[in-house]
């Protein structure tokens, strides 16, 4: 147990059955740490439950994409954001050959797309079209990019396919991709001195939305299948021509074997339901605050007891 759980065990048991805790492994819970902030201090909040109430916990860097079979096989026992558009197709695939399973949703709701700061509308007053983004890519040229503009996806893990789309809708933009969550808001934080344009992959919930009023560019509207059959969406001879859910789903995955192994936790586990806004507050302690992923998750539950001790009792 480390120094920021230590405080909180006494919560926690008082609202968990000591019949319960004596039945979880001794073995560790291996949460698995991914390239965004909100996902690492989630697990850190969640790992930190979990040591309070007697389990031992283990954190791995994990690739997000790959992770949804080293779920499958045990070799991690959870995954706590399961963005639908950026991880769903890894987690149903995971699904369809056995060994995890759908842990429950949380209430969060999520978005992942092309994104603009406020400021960038004046220099392109016809956005949110992409339509109208497309007519002014030279608003967002560089010296990288030369006439096309430049569009700032997320790393390369994330698979967001925004070359893809830019090449299934004819745009005249060039995918760059960020090496990290950081690199993003360093984008934006740059071009606000000057009110530049800039065009970036951006999500919610997190803390932008609250630092950067913007709005996320609206592509053709998702159908099911525009990730994988050509007839669906606008061009009939390309995948990805559409944009991404807009009210996507935010779901927990766990190994099938969590359930008997750590019945306590994993009972945790299913009641866990977090708010965009909850979220959203997770990342802006370490993106705005600065602190470390452990420090923002002991902060974020001592600031939040009516939200986490119920999911113990």
């Amino acid at each position: 147990m480390n120094k920021f759980t230590t405080a909180l065990t006494a919560g926690v048991l008082a609202f968990a059955p000591m019949t319960l805790l004596a039945e979880d492994s001794s073995d560790p819970i291996v949460i698995p740490i991914h390239n965004w902030s909100s996902q690492i201090v989630m697990s850190h909040v969640v790992g930190q439950i979990f040591e309070s109430m007697g389990n031992n916990v283990e954190f791995v860097t994990t690739d997000s994409q790959a992770v949804y079979e080293s779920v499958r096989l045990g070799d991690v026992t959870l995954e706590l954001e399961v963005w639908e558009g950026a991880f769903g197709a890894s987690f149903r695939a995971a699904l369809e050959k056995g060994g995890l399973h759908d842990a429950g949703d949380h209430d969060a709701v999520t978005r992942e797309d092309w994104w603009y700061p406020m400021w960038t509308k004046d220099a392109c007053p016809g956005l949110p079209s992409w339509e109208a983004l497309n007519d002014c890519a030279a608003v967002f040229a560089t010296a990288e990019t030369g006439d096309k503009g430049r569009y700032l996806d997320g790393p390369v893990d994330w698979l967001k396919h925004g070359q893809e789309r830019v090449e299934a809708l004819g745009m005249d933009f060039v995918v760059v991709n960020a090496g990290s969550a950081a690199a993003l808001w360093a984008e934006i934080g740059a071009a606000e001195a000057d009110k530049r344009p800039v065009v970036v992959f951006n999500w919610t919930p997190n803390f932008a939305e609250a630092v950067w009023p913007g709005e996320f560019v609206e592509f053709p509207e998702w159908v099911d299948g525009c990730d994988k059959d050509p007839a669906v969406g606008p061009n009939k001879d390309a995948l990805y021509d559409c944009g991404n859910p807009a009210d996507g789903y935010l779901k927990k995955a766990a190994w099938d074997g969590m359930k008997d192994k750590w019945p306590a936790a994993y009972d945790v586990l299913t009641k866990i339901s977090f708010t965009n806004p909850q979220i959203a507050e997770m990342a802006r302690l370490v993106d705005v605050e600065e602190l470390e992923p452990e420090e923002a998750a002991a902060e974020w539950l001592e600031a939040n007891p009516g939200v986490w001790q119920g999911w113990a009792s």
